[in-house]
């Protein structure tokens, strides 16, 4: 029984861990485009993108990246079936700029959470 409940307690963060996708942080901006969205996460020193399909199942190229002004970009990319991502970098007091895409879609932020 120890076991069982032991194992229930491991399954209990994967709804939480799954909505954000591995992000720390308050989501703080979608940007939507024809096959997915970008999710943005902004916690007090980092902030954190990911790039969601539209409609999950069949693996597909999906990239997503992260700039901080005046750093180098992050990024993530493969053939994946839900979302590229997370991908995270220190933010404080700077703006970033991310950009992704699923499949043929794709969007870019601009600058943003400055």
């Amino acid at each position: 029984m120890a076991l069982w409940l032991c194992a229930g307690g491991l399954f209990a963060g994967a709804p939480v861990q799954a909505a954000s996708g591995g992000c720390a942080g308050r989501l703080a901006r979608t940007v939507p485009f024809g096959t997915g969205e970008l999710r943005v996460y902004k916690s007090r020193t980092r902030a954190c993108v990911m790039a969601v399909a539209a409609k999950p199942g069949e693996r597909r190229r999906m990239a997503v990246s992260i700039q901080p002004r005046g750093g180098a970009p992050v990024r993530d990319v493969g053939r994946f079936t839900r979302y590229a991502g997370p991908v995270t970098v220190g933010a404080i007091s700077r703006c970033v700029y991310v950009k992704g895409s699923v499949g043929a879609g794709s969007a870019d932020s601009g600058w943003i959470l400055c």
